[in-house]
């Protein structure tokens, strides 16, 4: 894919722009102050030229299996969406200073917060599964770290439906995270890829490389990791703290086929926990819903390529004049100078003449009234 500039941060209602966070092939993210309340928000939006429907369908996708979602303190969080005064599409979300991107390649990451962070985006996992959907982008890169901490799965732009199986909906995932059934073109994303996806993440993040690179210079195009992964061929993680338990629950999650997997995102999750109880570590809550949780009465439409949300009609500029400085409750009366509805009927106006002549009245009958009382008339 060709590399594009990145666009420019788009002026929003209630929000200042501070600075870039990243650019990817779709859509940029900035990071803006929210006026209230107040806080760090990431926007996402997309370039201003886009008029791809595919790329609109994903985008309001994203936003609602975000808002299906986001509840789960495992699953980034998503404020609004909406359309700029420019035309650009942008979701609102959590801000998260922090992810997973490249820290496991450039330190050795302790293998209690591996299996602590594998937990958790299994039940993250598990969730979306349960309302129907499935991520297809599970990766080290997709799982940003709050300010407290946390680890949370982001990105849900190519995210899908489980009951959709279109033809011409083949979007490949990274290709070093993805299952030998979506390298070949199989399937788009199911529970049992996902299920890959979610223990090639885990291993990567203990071996600091992803399951079928190699070390060596030229040997990691596209088309070699293909190759590697259709044989699907599980090499052991070179640390002496990963115990042969660990192995196996890795070596079974990434197994060629399908069937002999992890039949789901909970399953592979209780796993790690009992790992995490074999070596004496307490056990990281596996958070699921419950049987009859729904997360939303309307399903998502996938194939929604309208521009929605609401818009911002025109962009705010500074006039030359200032204005009064207001404080206390007359700060909450309307100014008419910066009103832009439309006037009411003319016999309601009051104009700075008739303000005149009614005070001059007024003070002509106040004197009258201190002359009687004081007997001069």
């Amino acid at each position: 894919m060709a590399q594009r500039l990145p666009s420019s941060p788009p002026i929003l209602p209630g929000l200042a722009y501070i600075r870039p966070l990243g650019s990817g092939g779709f859509a940029d993210v900035f990071l803006y102050g929210q006026d209230m309340p107040r806080r760090e928000v990431a926007v996402k939006v997309l370039p201003s030229d886009v008029r791809d429907p595919d790329l609109l369908r994903m985008f309001n996708a994203e936003a609602d299996v975000l808002a299906h979602l986001s509840a789960h303190p495992s699953i980034v969080t998503v404020y609004q969406a909406g359309i700029s005064a420019d035309g650009r599409p942008y979701i609102v979300m959590e801000y998260c200073p922090g992810s997973l991107s490249q820290r496991y390649r450039v330190e050795r990451m302790p293998l209690a917060e591996v299996l602590a962070i594998g937990v958790r985006m299994a039940g993250a996992l598990e969730s979306a599964h349960h309302a129907g959907l499935v991520h297809r982008d599970v990766k080290p890169s997709n799982i940003l770290v709050t300010t407290f901490g946390a680890p949370v799965l982001a990105d849900f732009g190519i995210s899908s439906s489980l009951v959709r199986h279109d033809a011409d909906e083949m979007l490949a995932m990274s290709v070093p995270w993805s299952a030998p059934e979506v390298i070949a073109e199989q399937t788009a994303g199911t529970v049992s890829s996902e299920v890959w996806s979610l223990g090639a993440t885990v291993y990567s993040l203990l071996a600091g490389h992803s399951p079928f690179e190699r070390r060596e210079r030229g040997q990691n195009s596209r088309e070699q990791l293909r190759r590697r992964i259709a044989r699907a061929s599980y090499t052991e993680i070179a640390r002496t703290d990963v115990p042969p338990s660990l192995q196996a629950v890795l070596a079974r999650a990434m197994s060629r086929n399908p069937q002999d997997r992890h039949p789901s995102a909970r399953a592979f999750g209780e796993d790690l926990q009992r790992v995490q109880s074999e070596l004496g570590l307490p056990a990281t809550p596996l958070e699921v819903p419950t049987a009859d949780w729904s997360p939303s009465a309307q399903v998502v439409d996938f194939s929604d390529t309208a521009l929605r949300g609401p818009t911002r009609s025109r962009i705010e500029r500074e006039g030359g004049r200032k204005l009064r400085d207001r404080s206390g409750v007359t700060g909450f009366a309307r100014d008419e100078d910066t009103d832009i509805s439309a006037p009411g009927p003319a016999a309601r106006r009051v104009l700075p003449w008739a303000l005149a002549g009614a005070t001059l009245v007024a003070a002509g009958a106040v004197a009258v009234a201190a002359l009687y009382a004081t007997g001069v008339l």
